[in-house]
């Protein structure tokens, strides 16, 4: 104890005490390290305002896509939850228990159903969050469930991919969501209506090589990674420097691979006009998305 706490009168101490500061109340930006306050982010639809666009869940990305953020979701069947019985460092089982009580999700995928400027749609998100995304039976479900109520309603799907890939944890059942997923969009084609991919940061792996690839049209969000194999193990194998922003949507959109990189603010509206094309219906006007 030293002199001046021997000093200090009993209770005025405690009036001083240092208090804890939540981790969660700052948020830095990685494209500037900028630190952002974190109450701030929905109003910023949680794009920085250095513009990194930030990962953000279902329940956010489809408030931020429907009309007054206003939906219906539609369940996902459930499928079986370990049939290889896998366990690396711990069991497949563990890990999905752990991702739902994070994301507080099933699995990966979500359906919402609502209106686009009007127009009423079926919107699938991929939720990185959850395993990162990963595509495995449960995630192929969902996808196969809102393409197959798009058809039976007559309604255009617009899906927002974000994966790391396959879930290696269910070995080829995990693959084979890549043909059965290639086929709900083929159905789509055939029953005349626009299926619509919104590439979000990170498109890899064996979704890159399916259903991310095979929209009528491929919009992105900015600097969103899209590729299969990433940059690091490219860079390794090939033992060369990539060019600056290699993967990144806006290369892609310079060299022909997806139509148009569209900021968050700018989505909705871009997704009605793009609708009200395809469906030959017109588009109502609705306040955009803007930060605050």
């Amino acid at each position: 104890m030293n002199w001046l706490q021997k000093l200090t009168p009993p209770g005025v101490k405690s009036i001083f005490t240092k208090k804890d500061t939540p981790d969660n109340l700052w948020v830095k930006c990685p494209k500037s390290g900028e630190m952002v306050f974190a109450a701030d982010l929905s109003g910023l639809l949680h794009v920085t305002p250095a513009g990194h666009h930030m990962r953000i869940g279902p329940e956010l990305r489809l408030q931020y896509t429907f009309d007054a953020g206003e939906y219906e979701t539609v369940a996902v069947p459930e499928v079986a939850k370990d049939p290889l019985k896998f366990k690396d460092d711990q069991k497949y089982t563990d890990r999905l228990k752990k991702a739902r009580a994070k994301t507080g999700d099933d699995d990966a995928m979500s359906i919402g159903v609502g209106k686009i400027r009007g127009i009423k749609t079926v919107a699938l998100v991929q939720n990185f969050a959850f395993m990162g995304g990963s595509l495995g039976m449960a995630a192929g479900e969902g996808f196969i469930t809102a393409a197959q109520y798009a058809v039976a309603n007559n309604l255009p799907l617009v899906v927002f991919t974000a994966a790391g890939g396959a879930r290696m944890q269910e070995g080829a059942l995990s693959l084979m969501q890549m043909p059965r997923t290639t086929i709900a969009v083929q159905q789509l084609r055939e029953a005349g209506l626009p299926y619509i991919v919104v590439l979000c940061d990170p498109t890899t792996g064996g979704v890159t090589a399916s259903y991310a690839m095979l929209g009528d049209i491929q919009l992105a969000e900015p600097g969103a990674l899209i590729c299969f194999a990433g940059p690091r193990v490219i860079e390794e194998t090939i033992r060369e420097k990539l060019p600056e922003g290699f993967q990144r949507a806006e290369y892609l959109e310079e060299h022909g691979m997806i139509d148009k990189v569209v900021p968050r603010r700018d989505l909705r509206r871009v997704l009605g006009d793009l609708l009200a094309v395809l469906t030959k219906q017109t588009a109502e006007h609705v306040e955009e998305l803007s930060p605050v």
